[in-house]
């Protein structure tokens, strides 16, 4: 018989084996048991009425004999799983996908998988010259404006963390987290509940997606960024690569992540419709990682089984109409610089996958729109001129050269700008400058921020205590704009032939969410194009 068990409850101290702990749920001998596969396995981290930590799992079993469902609400019979087909198609003209990040790597290795050969643009680097380019920017502050963090194979969540969580539920995340790991990726982000790859796994990921999508005819140009394209009769024909080779099609899939300003500037001035949209700028804040492993797990925190710890923060800004939110939270990493063009700074967040830094950071986020971009512009790339504001403006608050201005929560929540014995030394690699972050963020951002760590000192004591290290800027958190695309076929409503995908277009955020978008988007091509 083959059965599903939900919310499985073992202490953390319980050092039974999967079988056992099966088995005895069920009261059958472990030795009739064939087969025990986890599906999902969370912390339970509550500690409700004096109770410890617990791990809670979903188990499919196979095992000898029958079992009455009816008798407990947690046993089901094992849902059917979803499979698709890709239709073989013979190629006449190849589709073209523009970014080889998490969407446009799933786009074409689907394109690829049902034999059409596409060819892929990516303006940065291949895996190996991107990582040397990047190491070399935080050594020497020598920035390759197209092959970076934000840019180059495997996108920008190649350099950051390499979550794997998604508020998205689609049956395609099964497909993602099995294509990941038959690359290379651990076998635990199968079922666990919070799974991460870490940057230094995902880059060997990559290449053996790559390297799938080569063998099945596919090509990749580095280094070769999309300049402009051709239309004719409102339908997309060609595009022109590093403003000299022209490439015919007809098809592209943009997945061009969200730091592709000047892509953006490109479609705006040949018609493609788009609009500004919402997104957030703050800081980055680190603490000690045995801080938070404290605050989250109480007495079991130098536990071996757990994790290092992770948090998530929400505050509602009633006054001023905001939410503020923790993001991309980063156990046992490090602050990165994160810009792709000279004279900005940017920060975000990176952990290998032992996650054993030592130093947890997190951005914290209070969320902008079109009424903030009015003073901007007002108009579709009004967004991207109030990010390249505020990043300039961090800058030259962090001494020009591309160090991060940094602020401690005391200094920051009173107005000084002067403490330098931090809680933990800040980790942004090209070094930092004491200055007061109040000059490189709007002011509504600061005020609603301020009201935020107050609120979540609360939450979890000492977070914003007054040593605690804060990192400006923030700001490349998701698209500060939208490709529009019709909801059905997924292709841009003013031009046939665009499917804008990912997170670059505005319909996806991380690494998940952009693989599936990218994936639906080729399955409907591939569907149009076998009719």
């Amino acid at each position: 018989m083959k059965i599903r068990i939900k919310n499985l409850g073992v202490d953390l101290n319980d050092d039974r084996n999967i079988f056992e702990i099966a088995a005895a749920y069920l009261k059958i001998d472990a030795k009739k048991f064939h087969n025990v596969k986890i599906i999902r396995k969370a912390i339970d981290a509550r500690r409700y009425h004096g109770a410890g930590i617990k791990f809670t799992y979903i188990l499919d079993v196979e095992f000898e004999g029958k079992i009455n469902l009816a008798r407990d609400k947690n046993l089901e019979k094992i849902p059917a799983r979803q499979n698709f087909k890709l239709p073989k198609i013979l190629k006449d003209i190849r589709p073209i996908v523009v970014g080889f990040g998490p969407a446009g790597m799933f786009a074409a290795l689907m394109l690829a998988r049902a034999g059409l050969e596409p060819i892929i643009f990516e303006r940065g680097g291949d895996i190996d010259s991107r990582t040397a380019a990047v190491e070399k920017f935080f050594r020497t502050g020598e920035l390759n404006e197209n092959s970076n963090v934000q840019f180059g194979e495997g996108g920008a969540g190649t350099f950051s963390d390499g979550k794997l969580t998604t508020r998205l539920d689609d049956s395609l995340i099964d497909f993602v987290l099995e294509t990941f790991v038959q690359a290379g990726a651990p076998a635990e982000i199968l079922y666990l509940q919070k799974p991460h790859i870490g940057t230094d796994n995902l880059r060997e990921v990559v290449k053996n997606i790559r390297s799938e999508i080569l063998n099945l005819g596919g090509k990749i140009y580095f280094n070769s960024q999309v300049t402009d394209l051709d239309f004719s009769g409102g339908k997309v024909t060609a595009v022109i690569v590093n403003n000299s080779e022209r490439f015919l099609t007809d098809a592209i899939f943009l997945g061009v992540g969200h730091s592709a300003r000047n892509t953006y500037e490109m479609l705006n001035s040949r018609g493609v419709a788009m609009e500004a949209k919402a997104f957030a700028v703050g800081v980055r804040i680190e603490h000690p990682q045995e801080f938070i492993n404290r605050a989250q797990f109480g007495a079991d925190f130098q536990n071996s089984k757990l994790p290092a710890a992770d948090y998530f923060l929400t505050y509602k800004d009633l006054k001023r109409g905001r939410g503020a939110y923790s993001f991309c939270m980063c156990p046992g990493g490090v602050v990165v610089a994160a810009t792709s063009e000279n004279f900005q700074v940017v920060t975000n967040g990176m952990s290998n996958f032992s996650r054993n830094s030592g130093v947890a950071n997190s951005a914290l986020l209070v969320t902008v729109d079109k009424a903030d971009f009015k003073n901007f512009g007002g108009d579709i790339l009004s967004g991207v001129r109030f990010q390249r504001h505020f990043e300039k403006l961090a800058f030259e608050l962090g001494g020009k050269n591309f160090s991060a201005p940094v602020q401690s929560v005391g200094d920051f929540l009173n107005g000084r700008a002067d403490c330098q014995n931090f809680l933990i030394a800040p980790t942004y690699p090209l070094g930092y400058k004491v200055a007061d972050l109040n000059k490189c963020l709007p002011a509504e951002v600061a005020a609603t921020l301020k009201d935020a760590l107050i609120f979540w000192n609360d939450k979890i004591k000492n977070f914003a205590a007054p040593n605690v290290a804060i990192t400006g800027v923030e700001t490349r958190t998701s698209a500060p704009c939208r490709i529009l695309r019709d909801k059905e076929n997924f292709q841009s409503i003013s031009h046939a032939g665009i499917y804008p995908i990912g997170e670059g277009a505005g319909y996806a955020g991380g690494i998940m969410s952009s693989a599936v978008d990218g994936i639906k988007a080729a399955q409907i091509y591939l569907t149009i194009k076998a009719r």
